[in-house]
């Protein structure tokens, strides 16, 4: 598949200027509540900004996959739209979907196939708690381990298995580091006690890793932790993610449903303080995602550009 790429990222690109990708589900009715959504846009997009690189948001809009949208589209993406996986691509262009918003796959697949290395997201997905029974692992999983880029993300979904996460990372060769961190995180908190199996201190490091891949289409996971200030407190959290389990569990809500069923009931028992986090950790990956992206710009464009290399 090839995507409608925006103009400003396809002369960015062109160039060999840094471009850090963002998926739209986050930024749909699907991903935070209004008016937290159109909040998280303008935060990641100014981040990505700031930090040097071009953002690209993927969706699907009337039947086309984009890469890169229009000030005059934000609005639009921040209202309902229809989850898409990477999958359901070809489905959404095909039927002609009016808005699909990306996920994780989804947008690391337009994001490979624009030529972008660099992708930002809050939580990526994960095996979930009951996979032994219901064999329910995120597309995420594979799409990092067959797309050749960066993602940066605030480790798993705190609702979901995150040893077995890590564990199913390690099957699938991705390399999972850590940002100036020896903890993985678990999105609202700083740690989830698991070590991180690399830690890294610069941008350059980070960029090294994915040219240095085993593999032309392995992609590299980048772990970023809450900002402190931010962190929920974890033994809160724990009490909370297990009722909305046992809440989505009593529901019958199951596969794709589950997570924003989840992360909205985590929402309400939170009395809205989940949303801030969110917010949070959003735009901080967002501004990391930003200094990898120009310090891989920066390795491509030879040696004797070394600018970024320390970042």
């Amino acid at each position: 598949m090839t995507p409608a790429v925006a103009a400003d990222v396809a002369d960015a690109l062109a160039a060999g200027r840094p471009v850090v990708a963002l998926e739209s589900t986050i930024f749909s009715n699907l991903g935070l509540p209004s008016p937290a959504n159109a909040e998280a846009l303008e935060r990641c997009l100014a981040a990505v900004r700031h930090g040097g690189a071009v953002p690209a948001v993927t969706a699907v809009l009337d039947g086309t996959a984009r890469v890169g949208l229009d000030s005059s589209e934000h609005e639009r993406i921040c209202g309902p739209g229809r989850k898409v996986a990477e999958r359901d691509l070809p489905v959404a262009v095909a039927q002609r979907w009016s808005y699909g918003a990306t996920t994780v796959s989804a947008s690391l697949a337009l994001a490979a196939a624009a030529g972008i290395s660099v992708f930002s997201t809050g939580g990526i997905g994960g095996v979930h708690r009951n996979a032994d029974e219901t064999g329910d692992v995120s597309a995420d999983l594979d799409a990092i381990a067959h797309h050749p880029l960066v993602t940066v993300s605030a480790g798993a979904k705190a609702f979901l298995d995150l040893p077995r996460t890590l564990e199913e990372l390690e099957r699938i060769g991705v390399p999972v580091l850590g940002w100036r961190h020896d903890w993985f995180p678990a999105f609202y908190t700083r740690s989830s006690g698991l070590p991180v199996p690399h830690r890294v201190e610069t941008a350059g490091e980070v960029a090294a890793v994915l040219a240095h891949r085993t593999r032309a289409d392995l992609g590299v996971l980048l772990t970023v932790p809450i900002p402190e200030a931010a962190e929920l407190d974890p033994e809160t959290m724990d009490a909370t993610i297990a009722v909305a389990l046992s809440d989505a569990a009593e529901a019958e809500v199951t596969g794709a449903a589950v997570t924003p069923y989840v992360l909205e009931r985590i929402a309400q028992v939170t009395a809205g303080t989940s949303v801030p986090a969110n917010l949070a950790l959003a735009e901080n990956n967002a501004g990391v995602a930003a200094l990898v992206a120009v310090a891989v710009a920066a390795s491509k464009a030879g040696p004797d550009d070394r600018s970024y290399a320390g970042a």
